[in-house]
């Protein structure tokens, strides 16, 4: 089981192998590092050991510009055990620790907290106050750093930019090559107003911990966290422009031949086909109408990858 701090410890726990990044998406780049970090620590016998950043340090230092977030820190973390990470670290990206010089990062964590002997790095790391700190310092102290290259895929790099992009514009075939899996979300499952179940269409809301996801619309979708295996259905995420105005986004999944009484439950939902952009209907009846013609094409998309 992978352990999990939310503050840096006064002393070394062992030896640590060290990954440091933001790590959103944690995308096929990522788990590279992640991959040579498991490769690294199992030769020199130091600890799997990961350390990131809540909150991105762009929400820091310019909100309004942040990109949208692939990945909540629960599902990021998720996904560091599914590759291995045996030590996490959340670090508080805060001003405190933004207005922290290189040196003092390599002297204070590093050193004295963490005892990081080799840090893996992606191509593009800098660190410290004013992104000052290099991979050359780093190797000046006498850390051993492990930059990885970049990982490419159809000829362009893997990075978070390009899953966002792919996202936003409903290409799900391009995120799922650069993330080496299809894209998904995942949260507690939650009351909601009940219109879809007035509709003909009851639907569970899934939770949401940012206010700007990635990517917006209809989707078939599947979800998992319920006996083990994945449920076919239909999604719809976005701000339900028929019934409110500047209403915050909302994830709802519609289950096919489902009954039953989830709330509470933590699941995760793999987008696998967009079939329409949300839009405002005129009324209720239409968007009805509508709901079961997307119910219907998440079904066909489903019955043609059983073929």
């Amino acid at each position: 089981m992978m352990q999990i701090f939310r503050h840096f410890p006064d002393h070394p726990i062992a030896p640590t192998a060290l990954a440091i990044g933001n790590f959103d998406g944690v995308h096929l780049g990522h788990q590279a590092i992640l991959q040579r970090l498991g490769e690294v620590s199992a030769e020199l016998n130091f600890t799997n050991s990961v350390l990131t950043f809540e909150p991105h340090p762009r929400e820091l230092f310019a909100p309004d510009q942040a990109p949208a977030r692939l990945t909540s820190m629960r599902e990021k973390l998720e996904l560091f055990a599914e590759n291995g990470v045996k030590v996490a670290y959340v670090c508080p990206f805060d001003a405190r620790f933004a207005a922290m010089t290189a040196q003092e990062f390599i002297a204070q964590i590093l050193r004295q907290s963490l005892d990081a002997r080799t840090v893996l790095v992606g191509e593009d790391f800098r660190f410290g106050a004013g992104r000052m700190g290099t991979v050359e310092l780093l190797r000046a102290s006498g850390i051993r750093v492990d930059k990885q290259p970049e990982v490419q895929v159809d000829g362009k790099r893997v990075s978070s930019t390009g899953v966002r992009l792919a996202l936003a514009t409903g290409d799900l075939n391009q995120a799922r090559k650069l993330l080496g899996r299809s894209y998904s979300i995942s949260g507690h499952v939650a009351h909601g107003d009940k219109l879809g179940r007035k509709l003909g269409y009851p639907t569970a809301n899934i939770q949401m911990h940012h206010d700007r996801p990635p990517l917006t619309g209809i989707y078939a979708v599947k979800l998992a966290g319920l006996d083990g295996g994945e449920r076919p259905g239909v999604a719809s995420l976005g701000v339900r422009p028929t019934m409110k105005q500047n209403a915050a986004p909302v994830l709802e999944v519609h289950l096919f031949d489902f009954n039953r009484d989830i709330y509470g439950q933590h699941v995760r939902v793999s987008f696998l086909k967009k079939i329409r952009d949300e839009e405002k209907f005129p009324d209720l009846e239409s968007l009805k109408q509508q709901i079961a013609l997307d119910e219907l094409a998440a079904r066909e998309y489903f019955a043609k990858q059983t073929k």
